[in-house]
């Protein structure tokens, strides 16, 4: 079985080394729960990664967003490149779960827009699982929530082998049953087509078709083929295909399932009847009737989730499957940001039930649905093997859950220490802030203040504007790619200073940040608490010149303890300085790195072409990869864009086809791609060449109305 291996050029410094041994032996020893409390830029991702290669099991790092997962997902590829690093997290770009308001007699049905390409990486992690050992997932809270069964998805599996007797009716029925769809015409994700005595598959996890030549029933080859032009890449001796859904079920499960469906339901109309509730009981009825009838017919049904319980032959209130149950007995847990990813957990299966529990009051839904609900969090404990708390806060369940090591990672690689701080009147802070804003801004450093509403934020973004700084506001109601560009834009210089309100807290990798205001910190509540000030003032730490200014007109007990705990802190930095003769250095990190989570909206030119050197099917992947953010760009009417992602597939294309055979799959793909985007062939020296300083003034001049 391949071993984690991890690859960087990172040394343990600080108290790295110790924090690894800690976490490590506590592993060793059995410990279930230990808890690494690692303050801001002292490199906990590295320390994980280091526990992992140690520990050599399948983990599941749980991050509270996905922006979030994201960015851990880039960084833990980069250390393990050898190993399966995959990301689950909703495949919701937008969702609107069913509900019903009784006050208003208001029934909102379920409406959702799936994203295909989180679909495809939902699947590939699965599959990494039964595959091999050394598997790391980034996960968000969404991995506590339903999936199919681990053993019955499992028992779907087709595995096709060079030389087997096969028929081809077989193969397509079994097909079939794992949720494929046959389309001669057009080969997309989670279908196949049959052409002569070739079958060909597009797996729901893959970016490459399988082909299977057929010789009568006999399995002749097994190729892997690129399904937009039909090359073929590699050719395998086996391959193995799995489900196209995570909800699988035989067809003896479905007719068992719809037989147990209907007896709840006689039995639920029965007692709605008895209650008088003859408007409850019209409604479940017919509404269950035209489900069960569209199961029979194409065992499917929209809302068929809400019987999962049925057709998973589960017992009434037992714990649904998730994806910790595809993880094996010894796998190990990480959970980053813990101060908020633990309560979102404890909170998620109370926010889904007393939603489901008025739908199936009122007759939408039967009393089975109640079973279709995330892990609640004595469950989700039940499933822990092994954990590690990461953390620059672990909040108190944390540290009661903690039977072990509570770690402590307080020094940075680059000796940073944490900043300083000081505490201001609330009387004219407004322009005591523009003074310090001025200082930072001829500095070309960057500020960012946090307020306690929305509306204040906005104001006072507003007015900074007027005074002419250049300023943005930040909070919930950005969606998640307009906030990674302010924050890239922050970095860049396009702006000086962002005001947000908790958004600015976890997470966030803003080495340019020098000063920090915090606009009423003496107004407690959960904005203002020890932990959210600890974590705010943070943001500051990634400077040589970090400062933190406390707008007050009090000392509050939240404002004294993170004050205490950033000057213990100091005092153990400095400290460590001293003894080891360190001199701080600032952070210097690459401004792309912000969005490495995100290359559809990267603006710089990434270097594909030295991915030449990997094998062909290595290649055809990453050239889907690079179509997909082509296309994905041009639709967002970044053309510009596209044009770069165009001109790197072109080239990468032309130099793996060969120049006489397959001319003609080249200037297919060259007339198909460029004539979509409305563009002219691609020249040396063309869009290539446009200068990022160029795109950002332009960018800039749009912005500023210039």
């Amino acid at each position: 079985m391949p071993d984690f291996k991890l690859v960087s050029d990172f040394q343990k410094t600080g108290d790295q080394p110790e924090a690894i041994e800690k976490l490590s032996a506590g592993l060793a020893q059995n410990e279930r729960f230990q808890t690494l409390l690692g303050v801001t830029g002292s490199g906990k991702t590295f320390t994980m990664a280091s526990v992992i290669e140690r520990a050599n099991r399948p983990t599941l790092v749980l991050a509270p967003n996905r922006t979030l997962a994201a960015q851990l997902c880039s960084e833990f590829k980069e250390f393990f490149p050898a190993s399966a690093v995959e990301y689950f997290v909703s495949y919701y770009d937008y969702y609107q779960p069913e509900a019903y308001i009784p006050r208003s007699d208001t029934y909102i049905a379920k409406d959702a827009d799936i994203n295909d390409e989180i679909d495809k990486l939902r699947h590939a992690a699965t599959r990494a699982l039964f595959e091999q050992r050394d598997v790391l997932i980034v996960a968000s809270v969404s991995c506590i929530y339903g999936l199919g069964e681990p053993e019955e998805y499992q028992s779907f599996v087709v595995s096709f082998k060079k030389g087997e007797r096969l028929e081809r009716a077989r193969a397509m029925r079994r097909l079939v049953d794992m949720q494929y769809e046959r389309n001669d015409m057009n080969l997309v994700r989670g279908k196949f087509r049959l052409r002569g005595d070739s079958l060909t598959i597009q797996p729901s996890y893959e970016e490459l078709a399988v082909r299977i030549d057929f010789f009568g029933d006999e399995v002749e080859r097994l190729i892997e083929v690129d399904p937009l032009t039909g090359e073929l890449l590699a050719e395998r001796d086996r391959i193995d295909i799995y489900p196209a859904k995570h909800f699988v079920t035989s067809h003896d499960k479905l007719q068992a399932a719809i037989d147990d469906i209907e007896t709840e339901l006689r039995e639920r109309v029965a007692e709605l009847k008895a209650q008088d509730r003859i408007l409850e009981a019209a409604r479940i009825e017919e509404r269950t009737r035209y489900d069960l009838e569209t199961m029979r017919e194409t065992g499917y049904c929209p809302g068929i989730e809400n019987y999962s319980r049925h057709l998973a032959r589960r017992a009434p209130g037992s714990t649904p499957w998730t994806l910790l149950d595809y993880f094996p007995d010894d796998w190990l847990l990480f959970i980053d940001e813990s101060h908020i990813a633990v309560p979102q957990v404890r909170g998620m299966y109370f926010g889904d039930i007393s939603r489901k529990q008025t739908l199936v009051d009122y007759g939408f839904r039967l009393p089975s649905a109640l079973d279709n609900r995330p892990l609640n969090f004595e469950e989700f404990t039940d499933h822990i093997n092994q954990c590690v708390f990461v953390s620059a806060t672990p909040g108190p369940l944390e540290r009661e859950l903690t039977t072990g090591h509570v770690v402590e990672q307080l020094v940075r690689p680059t000796g940073l220490i944490d900043p300083t701080y000081e505490v201001k009147p609330t009387e004219g802070q407004v322009d005591d802030l523009m003074h310090e804003i001025k200082q930072r801004s001829e500095r070309d450093e960057r500020v960012l203040v946090t307020t306690l509403t929305k509306k204040m934020a906005e104001d006072l973004a507003d007015y900074l504007q007027e005074m002419g700084v250049r300023t943005q506001y930040l909070h919930s109601e950005i969606d998640t790619m307009e906030r990674v560009e302010i924050l890239r834009d922050l970095r860049q210089g396009v702006y000086d200073v962002v005001v947000g309100i908790n958004l600015l807290r976890e997470g966030l990798d803003l080495p340019e940040v020098s000063l920090v205001a915090i606009l009423d910190a003496d107004k407690e509540g959960y904005l203002r608490s020890r932990d959210s000030l600890i974590q705010t003032m943070g943001r500051a730490a990634r400077h040589l010149n970090g400062h933190v200014i406390m707008y007050a007109d009090r000392m509050t007990d939240s404002m004294k303890a993170a004050i205490g705990e950033t000057t213990r802190r100091r005092a153990v930095q400095e400290a460590y300085n001293a003894e080891h003769g360190i001199t701080p250095e600032g952070i210097r990190k690459a401004i792309r790195d912000i969005t490495d989570h995100v290359k559809k909206v990267s603006e710089e030119k990434v270097d594909y072409i030295a991915g030449i050197d990997l094998p062909k099917d290595e290649l055809a992947r990453l050239m889907k990869d690079l179509e997909s953010q082509m296309k994905k760009a041009a639709k967002n009417l970044e053309f510009e864009k596209a044009s770069l992602l165009r001109d790197q597939v072109y080239e990468l294309r032309k130099r793996l086809i060969d120049e006489e055979g397959d001319a003609h799959v080249l200037r297919e793909f060259a007339q198909t791609a460029y004539g979509s985007l409305g563009g002219r062939q691609p020249r040396p020296g063309g869009a290539n060449q446009t200068s990022q300083r160029t795109r950002r003034g332009t960018k800039r001049r749009v912005r500023y109305g210039k």
